[in-house]
């Protein structure tokens, strides 16, 4: 079962809860945040304060400028866009190994999709939505890691994959710290059910790498397995891949259970399928049965613990549908 002791290095905005930094004095509550303060390192980042803009300050804007994205402060008219960019190169080339971001939702700075862009000199209505600048620059170059924002993690399944990625590349980076094949092999064991659930390619592919047939040196086996286990964590999995997993699980107790049993647990099944409940409600059932006649091998899978106990919540705001 996952114990949370390789806690997550998370960059988080500062605004969410750390301080009042944004423009206009204030602090966000981010009850996801918070949610995390107990189980993961974070280190938070105002790339507008640390540009020197001080708290209060005017606000900033992406404005679309003879043909590029600029980032302006029209209250003073500052070009802050080479600042923005420099300011970066400094941040993620002092930047310790991390496991993924939350960034401030809309913010023209940190924003990863949703902040506004505007005309220059203000003359017409938003253009469009895009990337921050600073969000822009971690989504390029920080791509094979998982990037939200606040507002995204309040759909469950978009929270509970992000959850489920840091968690697993911070155990993941524990193991490449200590160079043992032996690490690898347990932790790919202990991901197999859901790498299952993710990709039945990248989990054949994972397998090939761990068994090494080429025996290629211990460091070069650490970094393909790396890079190919961040690709299979890139995106949420998909309702009929984790029902195979479901189904896989049950079979380890069919034998065991009543026929009442069995009939409740295909109906929770087929209200998953339906998008009726979440994947939490059959995967509780499967964690109940694992404890109740003690399977060692599922107790172990990753799928059924991904992180700790207390993060687990059915809060939901059904507003992002893109991971479906």
């Amino acid at each position: 079962m996952s114990s949370g002791k390789n806690k997550p290095r998370i960059v988080v905005s500062r605004c969410l809860g750390f301080a009042h930094c944004r423009y206009d004095g204030s602090v966000i509550p981010a009850p996801v945040v918070d949610s995390l303060r107990d189980f993961v390192e974070f280190v938070p980042v105002c790339p507008e304060l640390e540009l020197g803009l001080g708290a209060p300050r005017p606000p900033v804007r992406l404005v679309w400028r003879e043909g590029e994205i600029r980032l302006l402060q029209p209250e003073t008219g500052r070009d802050l866009t080479e600042a923005m960019q420099a300011l970066f190169t400094h941040f993620s080339a002092s930047l310790p190994p991390v496991d993924g971001f939350i960034l401030k939702h809309r913010s023209p700075s940190c924003g990863i999709k949703d902040a506004k862009v505007y005309p220059y000199q203000g003359k017409g209505g938003v253009l469009g939505r895009r990337a921050g600048m600073f969000g822009q620059a971690v989504k390029e170059q920080f791509s094979d890691l998982p990037v939200e924002d606040e507002g995204r993690l309040t759909n469950l399944q978009l929270r509970e994959h992000f959850f489920t990625a840091v968690f697993a590349l911070a155990e993941l980076r524990a193991v490449q710290s200590s160079q043992k094949m032996g690490d690898l092999v347990r932790f790919h064991s202990r991901y197999k059910l859901l790498l299952m659930a993710l990709s039945q390619v990248r989990l054949r592919e994972l397998g090939r790498i761990v068994a090494n047939p080429e025996k290629r040196p211990v460091a070069e086996v650490m970094e393909r397995y790396g890079r190919t286990f961040r690709v299979a964590m890139a995106r949420p999995f998909r309702r009929p891949a984790a029902i195979n997993v479901l189904l896989h699980a049950f079979g380890y107790f069919s034998d065991q259970l009543s026929p009442g049993e069995k009939a409740y647990f295909l109906d929770l099944l087929a209200h998953y399928r339906e998008g009726k409940v979440p994947l939490s409600a059959p995967v509780s059932v499967l964690r109940a049965w694992i404890i109740r006649f003690e399977e060692s091998y599922l107790a172990d899978q990753s799928f059924f613990f991904p992180y700790p106990e207390p993060l687990v919540s059915l809060e939901n705001s059904g507003k992002s549908r893109e991971a479906r």
